[in-house]
């Protein structure tokens, strides 16, 4: 069902951009995903923007921090990992090889935030949602359809976010040379593991969504001035994919689902 109304503990629920242009970022994604926009004001003085699709929540973004910039950090896309109680959950961080970044917060009426980092160096956010369960839209164009971390020490991830969020791990044969590794939530599939397809991609979580048609939507990119970074290429049952970088330079991925590619 591509409407959402609770998320699993463990189960990636939320992303959003941050981005040196969130002006730029609303005219590229509202036109490639077809997204609305709500600015609302922070306690911080900042403002987030909610990404609305057919009325119901599909992303945020908000201006990325000068410190960041200033350190040279990319516009990136940001991966919200949910939690039933984020104080147990961020006390398993460190024991688990892993290291606190941003400690438990409240976001106003919508939840409590922390973002950590994995025992291999990626950074991911945890989620205790209060009013805000994340995405309220999953699974159909326009919307998140997957969320999948790259790391170059699979072994020591997937003991990592067993010991944190409680997620068990399998491997499937894709036909590639290296299996692929796939987070569960009980019987749920929830996330992939996959190794760098380069030595200098640094551990990182990436997101996908989904569109109708990878092919036309790669062909927009370009007129909405981003970057086709990895063609459009077909996984076996999986769907047809394509590796994009926004007008600022946050990197995603876009799917045409399997189930569509044998309409097209």
């Amino acid at each position: 069902m591509p409407i959402v109304e609770k998320y699993a503990e463990g189960t990636p629920s939320w992303v959003d951009l941050m981005t040196t242009d969130p002006e730029g970022a609303q005219a590229f994604y509202g036109a490639l995903f077809g997204w609305n926009f709500q600015t609302n004001p922070t306690p911080d003085g900042q403002e987030y923007i909610m990404c609305t699709l057919n009325g119901s929540a599909a992303a945020g973004m908000g201006k990325q921090a000068q410190e960041q910039i200033d350190m040279g950090i990319p516009p990136m896309w940001n991966t919200y990992i949910t939690v039933n109680d984020i104080e147990a959950t961020v006390a398993k961080v460190d024991g688990a090889g892993g290291s606190v970044m941003m400690p438990p917060m409240e976001v106003m009426d919508a939840g409590h935030m922390a973002v950590i980092v994995d025992s291999t160096g990626a950074v991911v956010c945890l989620w205790q949602p209060n009013q805000h369960i994340g995405c309220e839209i999953a699974n159909e164009p326009g919307a998140l359809v997957w969320n999948e971390l790259i790391d170059n020490d699979i072994a020591a991830a997937t003991t990592f976010y067993k010991a944190v969020v409680g997620l068990d791990s399998v491997e499937h044969d894709m036909g590639a040379p290296d299996p692929y590794t796939v987070l569960m939530n009980g019987d749920a599939q929830v996330a992939g593991v996959l190794n760098p397809p380069m030595d200098s991609i640094p551990n990182h979580w990436s997101v996908y969504f989904a569109v109708a048609d990878v092919d036309a939507a790669a062909a927009a990119v370009t007129e909405l001035g981003g970057t086709v970074m990895a063609p459009a290429f077909d996984i076996p049952e999986v769907g047809r994919i394509a590796g994009i970088q926004d007008p600022a330079g946050a990197m995603f991925w876009i799917m045409q689902m399997a189930d569509q590619s044998s309409e097209g």
